[in-house]
């Protein structure tokens, strides 16, 4: 499975990353469709390198024409994010064209901070970093896309719900 295969890889290699987008919204509790996957990666270069490694094993290339190692390139992510607007970085699947995965090339949020708030999510065997809520929310707020305001709400009424729950 897509999701199952991609978040053991990068555990495998002891990447530091965090679940972001549409996919940390669903696994918040919120019920609602996402089909790609959004993450939100240490910038540092090694962690980057390692990252590459991982989804170029999974048989993930960029979508740009481009060396996927080229995405551990400050200067370069820079350079795209400059020349043309780009804020995320693609990959796909060679064979599954479907699957596909968005990689932010800045820090809309600091990262260090956002992932020592992180909440460790299980699926099956699986531990998944995802993003906590409140900077979930504030990503949500940059995009500030329909989809992301309704998002807001819904991480809104799961904070409510979660506070309902603590207090019993």
């Amino acid at each position: 499975m897509f999701y199952e295969e991609v978040f053991r890889e990068l555990n495998k290699k002891k990447v530091r990353y965090l679940v972001v987008g549409g996919g940390a919204v669903v696994l918040h509790g919120v019920v609602r469709m996402t089909a790609d996957i959004d993450l939100f990666v240490d910038f540092e270069e090694k962690n980057l390198l390692k990252f590459t490694k991982a989804l170029t094993c999974l048989g993930y290339r960029p979508k740009i024409p481009v060396q996927a190692s080229d995405f551990a390139d400050a200067a370069k992510r820079e350079k795209w994010k400059k020349e043309k607007d780009m804020l995320v970085f693609s990959f796909y699947h060679l064979k599954r064209f479907q699957d596909h995965i968005d990689v932010f090339i800045y820090e809309p949020i600091g990262f260090k901070k956002a992932y020592k708030e992180k909440e460790i999510m299980k699926a099956g065997f699986i531990k998944i970093p995802v993003i906590a809520i409140k900077y979930l929310k504030k990503m949500k707020e940059i995009a500030g896309r329909p989809q992301d305001l309704a998002d807001i709400e819904a991480l809104k009424e799961v904070e409510m719900l979660r506070e309902e729950n603590e207090k019993k």
